[in-house]
């Protein structure tokens, strides 16, 4: 899959169908690196979550930029466009699927900026109404030794406080520089299996919880 110079999401199956029985996972990495390790990793998660049968839908972070969190700005300006759409995407979708890179053993600025923009409730609005009850798997990717592992755990911590349900199975890519082919899959076909199968656990789920 290539890296568009200028794509918000795009789905195998277009649009969501609010009305369909197929559940639907939207799929990002906490990253706007165009050549993040972790949105390689994901879209691999992602690629999973369709073989089980889910309606995948790729975000790039980069391409709907957020303002730094601002209750000042959000009081003048009310909720910013790209949060907006990001918010939106969360209320489509029933699963999550995230790759995150790990900044000084924690959560990046862009994934915690984006979240704190979309917990804010509008007008009417059930509070953290776009992540309770939300299914979602989580795995990093990293040149060091421990992939990432470090900094899942504080991604962890953020989503469950604000209702998502976090399988307790993730998968950390050590050594990324050196895991990928040119085509974006994994070397090693037991850590390929694993990542997509992380996809594959969120779809069934959701899809037992539809059943």
């Amino acid at each position: 899959m290539g890296h568009p110079d200028f794509f918000i999401f795009y789905s195998l199956n277009r649009e969501p169908n609010p009305m369909s029985a197929t559940p639907r996972i939207l799929v990002f990495a906490g990253s706007t690196r165009l050549d993040s390790y972790n949105k390689k990793l994901v879209k691999l998660a992602g690629l999973g979550a369709e073989k089980a049968g889910a309606q995948v839908t790729y975000l790039d972070l980069k391409s709907i930029p957020m303002p730094l969190f601002d209750e000042d700005l959000e009081e003048a300006q009310g909720l910013p466009s790209s949060a907006r759409q990001f918010k939106d995407l969360l209320l489509a979708h029933q699963g999550l699927l995230i790759a995150c890179p790990e900044y000084n053993s924690s959560i990046t600025a862009v994934l915690k900026n984006a979240i704190d923009w979309a917990s804010r409730p509008a007008e009417g609005e059930a509070p953290l109404a776009c992540f309770k009850g939300k299914v979602c798997a989580l795995m990093s990717a990293s040149p060091g030794a421990l992939g990432g592992l470090r900094g899942l755990t504080p991604v962890r911590s953020i989503l469950e406080n604000i209702g998502v349900l976090v399988l307790p199975e993730q998968v950390a890519i050590s050594r990324a520089h050196e895991a990928f082919t040119p085509e974006g899959h994994l070397k090693d076909d037991k850590q390929q299996a694993a990542i997509e199968n992380l996809g594959a656990q969120v779809a069934n789920l959701l899809l037992k919880l539809k059943g």
